[in-house]
Protein backbone atom coordinates (compact mmCIF):
# COMPACT_ATOMS: atom_id res chain seq x y z
CA UNK A 1 0.00 0.00 0.00
CA UNK A 2 2.82 2.40 0.92
CA UNK A 3 4.59 1.77 -2.39
CA UNK A 4 1.37 2.39 -4.31
CA UNK A 5 0.86 5.76 -2.56
CA UNK A 6 4.51 6.70 -3.13
CA UNK A 7 4.25 5.84 -6.83
CA UNK A 8 1.09 7.93 -7.18
CA UNK A 9 2.75 10.87 -5.41
CA UNK A 10 5.87 10.69 -7.59
CA UNK A 11 3.77 10.37 -10.72
CA UNK A 12 1.83 13.55 -9.88
CA UNK A 13 5.07 15.39 -9.06
CA UNK A 14 6.46 14.51 -12.49
CA UNK A 15 3.21 15.61 -14.12
CA UNK A 16 3.58 19.21 -12.92
CA UNK A 17 3.38 21.38 -16.01
CA UNK A 18 6.10 23.78 -17.01
CA UNK A 19 5.37 27.44 -16.36
CA UNK A 20 4.98 29.46 -19.57
CA UNK A 21 5.57 33.23 -19.67
CA UNK A 22 5.21 35.59 -22.62
CA UNK A 23 8.21 37.93 -22.92
CA UNK A 24 8.15 41.38 -24.49
CA UNK A 25 11.47 43.21 -24.75
CA UNK A 26 10.96 46.89 -25.56
CA UNK A 27 13.31 49.66 -26.66
CA UNK A 28 13.69 51.97 -23.66
CA UNK A 29 13.28 55.16 -25.71
CA UNK A 30 10.67 54.26 -28.33
CA UNK A 31 8.71 51.52 -26.57
CA UNK A 32 8.88 49.43 -29.74
CA UNK A 33 9.13 45.66 -29.49
CA UNK A 34 12.61 44.27 -30.11
CA UNK A 35 12.37 40.81 -31.58
CA UNK A 36 15.22 38.49 -30.65
CA UNK A 37 15.76 34.80 -30.25
CA UNK A 38 18.80 35.42 -28.05
CA UNK A 39 17.28 35.54 -24.57
CA UNK A 40 19.46 34.62 -21.58
CA UNK A 41 17.36 33.16 -18.77
CA UNK A 42 18.45 32.33 -15.24
CA UNK A 43 16.25 30.90 -12.48
CA UNK A 44 16.37 30.56 -8.70
CA UNK A 45 19.60 32.61 -8.34
CA UNK A 46 21.60 29.95 -10.17
CA UNK A 47 24.47 30.89 -12.49
CA UNK A 48 23.45 28.55 -15.31
CA UNK A 49 22.06 30.41 -18.34
CA UNK A 50 19.28 28.86 -20.41
CA UNK A 51 19.13 30.37 -23.87
CA UNK A 52 17.08 27.48 -25.22
CA UNK A 53 14.02 27.96 -22.99
CA UNK A 54 12.60 30.76 -25.14
CA UNK A 55 10.93 30.34 -28.51
CA UNK A 56 10.34 33.44 -30.59
CA UNK A 57 6.76 33.95 -31.75
CA UNK A 58 5.75 35.37 -35.12
CA UNK A 59 4.73 38.66 -33.49
CA UNK A 60 8.24 39.15 -32.04
CA UNK A 61 7.42 38.17 -28.48
CA UNK A 62 9.07 35.23 -26.78
CA UNK A 63 7.46 32.23 -25.14
CA UNK A 64 9.47 31.19 -22.09
CA UNK A 65 8.94 27.68 -20.72
CA UNK A 66 10.24 27.39 -17.16
CA UNK A 67 10.56 24.22 -15.10
CA UNK A 68 7.86 23.76 -12.47
CA UNK A 69 10.32 24.44 -9.61
CA UNK A 70 11.20 27.95 -10.88
CA UNK A 71 10.55 30.57 -8.22
CA UNK A 72 12.39 33.65 -9.52
CA UNK A 73 13.69 34.59 -12.95
CA UNK A 74 16.23 37.00 -14.41
CA UNK A 75 16.15 37.74 -18.14
CA UNK A 76 18.60 39.45 -20.48
CA UNK A 77 19.11 39.39 -24.24
CA UNK A 78 21.95 39.72 -26.69
CA UNK A 79 22.44 41.57 -29.96
CA UNK A 80 25.09 42.13 -32.62
CA UNK A 81 25.33 38.43 -33.49
CA UNK A 82 25.03 37.55 -29.79
CA UNK A 83 28.34 39.22 -28.90
CA UNK A 84 26.85 42.04 -26.79
CA UNK A 85 24.24 41.94 -24.02
CA UNK A 86 21.58 44.66 -23.89
CA UNK A 87 21.58 46.81 -20.76
CA UNK A 88 18.39 46.06 -18.87
CA UNK A 89 16.80 49.33 -17.79
CA UNK A 90 15.56 47.91 -14.49
CA UNK A 91 19.20 48.01 -13.35
CA UNK A 92 20.42 50.98 -15.38
CA UNK A 93 20.38 53.41 -12.46
CA UNK A 94 21.88 50.84 -10.08
CA UNK A 95 25.51 51.20 -11.13
CA UNK A 96 27.37 50.15 -8.02
CA UNK A 97 30.02 52.86 -7.76
CA UNK A 98 32.82 54.70 -9.49
CA UNK A 99 34.67 51.42 -10.00
CA UNK A 100 31.96 50.56 -12.58
CA UNK A 101 31.20 47.20 -11.05
CA UNK A 102 28.41 45.33 -12.76
CA UNK A 103 24.85 46.38 -12.00
CA UNK A 104 23.07 44.10 -9.56
CA UNK A 105 20.93 41.35 -11.00
CA UNK A 106 17.17 41.89 -10.71
CA UNK A 107 15.04 38.85 -10.00
CA UNK A 108 11.29 38.64 -10.55
CA UNK A 109 8.89 36.20 -8.82
CA UNK A 110 7.51 33.71 -11.32
CA UNK A 111 4.28 33.40 -9.31
CA UNK A 112 3.66 37.16 -9.64
CA UNK A 113 4.34 37.10 -13.38
CA UNK A 114 1.91 34.23 -13.85
CA UNK A 115 -0.76 35.73 -11.57
CA UNK A 116 -0.80 39.36 -12.69
CA UNK A 117 2.09 40.05 -15.09
CA UNK A 118 5.05 42.34 -14.45
CA UNK A 119 6.46 45.39 -16.21
CA UNK A 120 10.07 45.93 -15.13
CA UNK A 121 11.04 49.54 -14.37
CA UNK A 122 12.42 51.66 -17.20
CA UNK A 123 15.30 53.46 -15.49
CA UNK A 124 16.73 54.49 -18.87
CA UNK A 125 14.29 57.41 -19.11
CA UNK A 126 13.76 60.26 -16.69
CA UNK A 127 11.50 60.18 -13.67
CA UNK A 128 8.48 61.10 -15.78
CA UNK A 129 7.80 58.17 -18.08
CA UNK A 130 6.34 59.26 -21.44
CA UNK A 131 2.91 57.91 -22.27
CA UNK A 132 4.26 55.86 -25.21
CA UNK A 133 6.38 53.89 -22.70
CA UNK A 134 3.55 53.07 -20.32
CA UNK A 135 2.72 49.41 -20.75
CA UNK A 136 -0.18 47.25 -19.59
CA UNK A 137 0.38 43.54 -19.04
CA UNK A 138 -1.86 40.54 -18.66
CA UNK A 139 -1.27 37.60 -16.33
CA UNK A 140 1.60 35.52 -17.63
CA UNK A 141 3.42 38.42 -19.32
CA UNK A 142 6.82 39.89 -18.46
CA UNK A 143 7.82 43.15 -20.14
CA UNK A 144 11.27 44.67 -19.80
CA UNK A 145 13.03 47.66 -21.33
CA UNK A 146 16.54 47.55 -22.76
CA UNK A 147 19.08 49.74 -24.49
CA UNK A 148 22.23 48.92 -26.43
CA UNK A 149 25.48 49.41 -24.56
CA UNK A 150 27.17 52.76 -25.06
CA UNK A 151 30.77 52.95 -26.33
CA UNK A 152 32.27 53.19 -22.84
CA UNK A 153 30.35 50.14 -21.63
CA UNK A 154 31.34 48.09 -24.69
CA UNK A 155 35.04 48.81 -24.21
CA UNK A 156 34.90 48.34 -20.42
CA UNK A 157 33.62 44.81 -20.81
Amino acid sequence: MFLLCLAALLGSARAQPDKTITLRMLDSKTGLLIATSNFLVRVNHLEEVHADWVKQSEDGTGSLSLPANSEVVSIHATYDSATLIYANCDADKDHASADHAASPEHWYPVADILAKGIVAPNGCVGKKVPERLQVVVKPGEFVFFVRPLNARERFRD
